[in-house]
């Protein structure tokens, strides 16, 4: 009969245990649904907004080649030509729960890092997510690395006013020289079951007109058979527009790995829950054995007693 007390208190415990993951999945299920619009809103005016950069961008170049001058260019795109120092920002979650998701953020930054430390460049890591930073300090202890955890409450804050409070800090951090290159590695959203972990450039910003081929080189300052005007100067309009670009890449970056964190928490907690009903319908069966087992053990010494009689 003690086996049939553990059995029944286990499966009590894990009936417990389901009931919170499948809560758990709701809720990322819902944080989701949520995130999941602005990813897809964002998506086709981050395009827009891009491509408007880079026409301006090579308007501009055309027009420098034609009349072998040279232009300043904005801050934003300023590069150097052998850059040392690189800062690297690497979005995790600060919860647990949710697969892979944050051991696979911290792998490609560890990958990216080992690729700039071989070349005998300088990087310092920012880590947003407690698990990405607790992961990159254990695996970096005894290099020369400096990794800093940026304490962020985007429970409280909108995720455009902490997407322009992270382009603050980054873009002050390249025009007071601190770092040469600034890279992302986040989770670039793709379904609630599958994410790309990637490293990606934000600052300068790339805009490489060398990408396009020679068609779409030749038609981007087209709308059909009209051509583009630009007032005021084109100059001018492109140092308004890579502000605006720069920010909403970061809140892209930030909104993307919020949806595959919600996502890899979702089909976490969604196993979990199938993984808890399956022990469930193991053990109740299990019990219900031993039970019938116990029960026709009585039966047969009730009967065997009587026969004595």
């Amino acid at each position: 009969m003690a086996g049939l007390k553990e059995l029944r208190t286990r499966i009590e415990a894990i009936k417990s245990t389901q009931k919170i993951t499948s809560a758990m999945k709701m809720v990322a299920a819902s944080r989701l649904r949520r995130v999941q619009i602005l990813v897809d809103k964002n998506q086709g005016y981050s395009e827009n907004l891009r491509r408007s950069a880079l026409r301006v961008k090579t308007e501009i170049e055309a027009e420098e080649k034609a009349k072998n001058i040279r232009f300043i260019r904005p801050i934003l795109l300023q590069e150097k030509a052998n850059p040392q120092k690189y800062t690297l920002c690497v979005l995790s979650s600060d919860r647990g729960l949710c697969g892979a998701y944050n051991s696979n953020a911290a792998k490609r930054a560890a990958q990216r890092i080992r690729e700039l430390l071989k070349t005998g460049k300088t990087v310092k890591v920012v880590c947003l997510g407690k698990k990405a930073y607790d992961i990159l300090r254990r695996t970096f202890r005894n290099d020369a690395v400096e990794i800093e955890r940026m304490v962020m409450d985007a429970h409280n804050i909108s995720y455009p006013k902490a997407a322009a409070k992270l382009a603050d800090r980054v873009l002050n951090g390249f025009k007071a020289g601190k770092f040469d290159v600034c890279e992302f590695v986040y989770a670039q959203f793709v379904s609630a079951i599958s994410r790309n972990f990637v490293c990606e450039q934000v600052c300068p910003l790339d805009l490489n007109t060398e990408k396009l081929d020679s068609e779409a080189l030749g038609k981007i300052n087209r709308s059909g058979d009209a051509l583009y005007e630009y007032l005021p100067d084109k100059l001018t309009l492109l140092t308004n527009i890579l502000p605006i670009l720069f920010n909403d890449n970061v809140f892209k970056i930030m909104v993307n790995a919020a949806a595959s964190e919600h996502g890899a928490r979702m089909s976490s907690m969604d196993s979990a829950t199938r993984n808890a009903k399956k022990m469930i319908s193991e053990l109740t069966l299990k019990y219900n054995s031993l039970r019938q087992s116990a029960i026709t053990t009585e039966l047969i010494e009730i009967i065997a007693g009587a026969e004595a009689i």
